[in-house]
């Protein structure tokens, strides 16, 4: 069984759009989420958001209310870091209502540079 991984990463707009089209012309492409910025990244992905990725990584589909008992917080506070992590493209909802983070593994990927 091979572990699904995604990179998070910091890259700009031209390095995005040069990995897509080498996709378009076959070459296989590992699973990426791009920031624009170090700074967005860390904006989306607080700790508590990092938590809920661990806890959803490799699970399947989960219901709200088992996300929140897997991380030991309140189902408001769990419901608003989720759909925030459903809105930059971490998480996926089904058909069903659920959420599922469809990775097992995370990798985080950026150059930080002198000013």
């Amino acid at each position: 069984m091979t572990m699904k991984v995604v990179t998070l990463e910091v890259a700009d707009r031209e390095s995005v759009t040069e990995r897509a089209l080498s996709g378009f012309k076959g070459k296989p492409q590992a699973a990426r989420i791009s920031f624009a910025s170090p700074e967005l990244l860390w904006k989306v992905l607080t700790a508590r958001r990092w938590e809920l990725l661990k806890a959803m990584a490799g699970e399947g589909p989960l219901a709200l209310r088992e996300v929140a008992r897997r991380v030991g917080r309140d189902v408001k506070g769990v419901h608003s870091d989720t759909h925030a992590l459903l809105d930059a493209g971490l998480i996926d909802r089904t058909g069903e209502g659920k959420f599922e983070f469809p990775f097992d593994a995370i990798r985080v990927a950026f150059t930080l540079k002198a000013a």
